[in-house]
């Protein structure tokens, strides 16, 4: 679990494709829910697993020498984490091994990204060959192109004639320079508003008045919006919550707009493109920007100006809840506001808050390009060892001395991501990062799925204690880290607003002397 959430991490900062090397069956079942998270995450990962030799009587070099070689065999290995994979495949000879890497990695790397499985017996790992070369030159990922000829221009009409244009954006951040094209285009649309409904990567500065922030599925802008743009989304709404009104006209721009993966998935979008986001945005900006001229500069005026109010009461709502409550305890968005204030401008947040996420994007405010990076997937505990990985890329991507890191993360979260295995590799190989577990006693996402479906059953009247989401002895989070550390990590508790910028401080200083650092911060539910 953690040495892929690492090379999760690491992928998905740089862009460039990791490895992760695991020991036959077992090996490959203990990845677990992080190759959920890099499938749904599109992180480009290889994984390389042996399998269990193939002959047992000294036939050939590797033949099986252990008990285990027994124990291990299994009819198809490929099938553990196959459906998860862009590509699974074993190696059955040393004489193409390295076209067979090339081939996965190709996969790894194109559009949708993700990724790929290969094994291979002991016996093959053995083989003795001829020493070789390839050009990598021509093993380069596929590329993807733009929007065919008539749909910039018709997308571009479309947004410049709306009402209350909308678009809705997921991952797209993945590429660094999309921030940048989507701000050019909500300057060249008047009006237009722009949805973060996946989290995952930093989508659209806050700085910009058509910011309206993370949202999963249920926005008021949804049902308002008669021109929607959906691009690289996997849930842009949830039907049962939330949809477009039945006459709004969906253009749907997507590295995978069929989500071939998922059984079900559609939106009722009028059109539907494979598209190179990044082409796509700058082509639509560029006929937007053409038409310009020929628009009523009193309408144009009426939505800027309408979109910059609405903009200044979005923040003012944000802040306003954001504040300690008297009795000194605080929620997490003042936590994350302390943070952000406290913590160097180019920090590079590691979030898996689950049900507070809401509340830290809210607050954080992510900014710049690959500031923001979460999961993407739905497996838990990916954050301890992604915080890790994303470390390790941004010291390699600058020379040795990166970018400040914080993971942000539930309690329950924190628990999956394997804190032992975690710290203890921090220490070992000197990776400082600062952690925030948000303590609320609880693993609130049960709770919270309950009552979408029955919102006043028993359940709803029920104790965490009685359904069994309590955290209740509550364990000592910072201090299972610190021992997983061999005692050389900074722990702190805070459950007062007062010590909470001291120790935030203390414990910037210590990740910025090279030690990890853990706070357990005990938050108020639903703020």
């Amino acid at each position: 679990m953690v040495a892929m959430s690492m090379a999760d991490g690491y992928a998905r900062l740089t862009g460039k494709p990791q490895c992760v090397i695991v020991h036959v069956d077992v090996g490959t079942q203990g990845l677990g829910a992080a190759v959920h998270n890099a499938s749904t995450g599109r992180a480009p990962v290889l994984v390389f697993a042996g399998l269990s030799p193939f002959t047992l009587e000294g036939e050939m070099r590797g033949s099986r020498t252990e008990y285990i070689h027994w124990i291990q065999d299994i009819p198809d290995q490929k099938q553990i984490i196959g459906q998860y994979c862009r590509y699974a495949a074993e190696i059955k000879t040393g004489k193409n091994i390295k076209q067979m890497v090339n081939r996965a990695l190709q996969f790894a790397t194109s559009q949708p990204r993700g990724p790929v499985y290969l094994v291979g017996a002991r016996e093959v790992m053995e083989e003795e060959i001829t020493p070789y070369s390839l050009d990598q030159d021509v093993w380069k990922p596929v590329e993807l192109g733009g929007l065919p000829p008539k749909a910039p221009k018709e997308i571009a009409e479309a947004l410049l004639g709306a009402e209350k244009p909308l678009l809705i954006t997921g991952y797209s951040g993945r590429n660094p320079k999309i921030p940048d094209a989507l701000v050019e285009l909500a300057n060249s649309v008047k009006g237009l508003r722009v949805l973060d409904a996946g989290g995952c990567d930093m989508c659209f500065p806050v700085s910009h008045p058509a910011w309206l922030g993370l949202r999963y599925g249920a926005e008021p802008a949804i049902e308002e919006a008669d021109v929607i743009v959906v691009l690289d989304c996997d849930v842009p709404w949830i039907p049962t919550q939330c949809k477009p009104k039945k006459d709004a006209k969906i253009f749907h721009i997507d590295v995978d707009p069929l989500k071939q993966l998922m059984p079900l998935f559609y939106v009722s979008a009028q059109h539907r493109y494979l598209s190179d986001t990044l082409v796509s945005v700058e082509q639509i900006t560029s006929e937007a920007n053409n038409k310009a001229s020929t628009l009523d500069a009193a309408v144009v005026s009426k939505k800027w100006d309408a979109l910059q109010e609405s903009y200044k009461e979005r923040l003012a709502a944000i802040a306003s809840k954001a504040v300690p409550a008297e009795d000194g305890s605080f929620g997490t968005g003042y936590l994350s506001k302390t943070l952000r204030a406290l913590c160097p401008q180019d920090t590079i947040w590691a979030i898996e808050a689950v049900t507070n996420s809401l509340f830290v994007h809210d607050n954080i405010q992510p900014e710049l390009p690959r500031s923001w990076i979460n999961c993407g997937g739905g497996g838990l505990g990916w954050s301890g060892g992604g915080a890790l990985g994303i470390k390790l890329a941004t010291d390699a991507e600058n020379g040795g001395k990166g970018k400040f890191v914080v993971q942000i993360v539930g309690d329950g979260t924190f628990l999956f991501s394997v804190p032992g295995s975690v710290y203890w590799i921090a220490k070992r190989y000197n990776i400082p990062v600062l952690t925030i577990v948000l303590n609320n006693k609880g693993w609130n996402a049960p709770r919270r799925s309950m009552l979408l479906v029955h919102p006043d059953g028993m359940g709803s009247k029920a104790t965490n204690e009685e359904i069994n989401i309590s955290f209740d002895p509550v364990p000592d989070y910072a201090g299972i880290a610190k021992a997983a550390a061999g005692g050389d990590l900074f722990a702190a508790k805070v459950d007062k607003a007062e010590d909470l910028e001291r120790t935030i401080k203390e414990a910037i200083k210590a990740v910025e002397g090279g030690q990890s650092a853990v706070l357990d911060c005990k938050v108020t539910v639903g703020c």
